[in-house]
């Protein structure tokens, strides 16, 4: 296993126990026999998923209500936070998700190998956050609070007949985070998008909107991981199958609130 996909992106496999996410045991085994790739699988590795821009596109802008703008500004602000381990409020949301995780085994430090329990790709987690910065903790940590059955079925790879190298939990997550920033155009001024568009009339009703969207994308995107029968090699396939999905889904007609989303219906708190 060379840990590089179809494009020639360097990524992360996790090899799946049988007996699904076993306290020690799953993310224990050492490289290069269970985990392979290097942390340039983060953002790079979703080039193929992420349309690329260039400056002479002409693209259309869709104006804001001043509550829209004022909701893009605030979700914009918290994608300009870096994780910073010196900030006692960052530490203690990589500890909170700790524990809503593994509720019953005591974290030893923040820097351990006990974190690759959970998918990250070495003893200290930060490391893996430079693709999403702060906000993909943050949604680690919603997503865990408010379906911690869904959280917890994806975390020990609880359904369907999975392949045996799998996709690392907290990797992908990050890798879901950047992702949704990027197929709803949230950097932008204004949104160029449909998409995007839409989903400001969501953040508007709901100013957690975009992490409420993640935990959905998340469990639809393992949904086509087990529709595709898919293995580490197609985790950039399934990741654009589950982008057209969530877009076509985001502009269906009648489509009022989040919770009338489809794939919504897959979340189990």
């Amino acid at each position: 296993m060379d840990g590089r996909g179809r494009g020639g992106e360097s990524f992360v496999a996790v090899r799946r126990m049988s007996n699904g996410l076993g306290r020690g045991s799953a993310y224990h085994s050492t490289p290069p026999e269970v985990v392979t790739g290097s942390a340039a699988w983060l953002g790079r590795g979703l080039s193929c998923v992420c349309v690329q821009i260039r400056d002479s596109d002409a693209r259309p802008s869709f104006d804001l209500t001043p509550m829209q703008e004022e909701c893009l500004d605030r979700l914009q602000s918290r994608l300009d936070v870096p994780y910073d381990s010196s900030i006692p409020e960052h530490q203690e949301a990589l500890l909170a998700l700790w524990h809503a995780s593994f509720p019953e085994e005591e974290l030893q430090s923040l820097i351990s190998d006990q974190w690759k329990e959970m998918g990250w790709q070495g003893k200290d987690p930060t490391t893996d956050f430079r693709g999403g910065g702060f906000i993909s903790l943050e949604n680690l940590l919603y997503f865990a609070r408010n379906f911690p059955k869904s959280f917890q079925d994806l975390l020990s790879k609880k359904e369907g007949n999975r392949a045996v190298w799998e996709y690392p939990f907290a990797v992908a997550g990050v890798n879901i985070t950047f992702m949704l920033i990027q197929m709803l155009d949230l950097e932008a001024y204004k949104p160029r998008t449909l998409v995007g568009a839409a989903f400001l009339k969501f953040l508007e009703e709901n100013e957690s909107a975009f992490d409420l969207l993640y935990c959905i994308t998340f469990k639809l995107m393992d949904r086509q991981w087990l529709s595709m029968r898919a293995s580490y090699m197609d985790f950039n396939d399934v990741m654009k199958s589950t982008r057209r999905q969530l877009e076509s889904e985001l502009l269906r007609e009648g489509i009022r609130h989040l919770q009338d989303l489809p794939s919504y219906k897959l979340l189990s708190l």
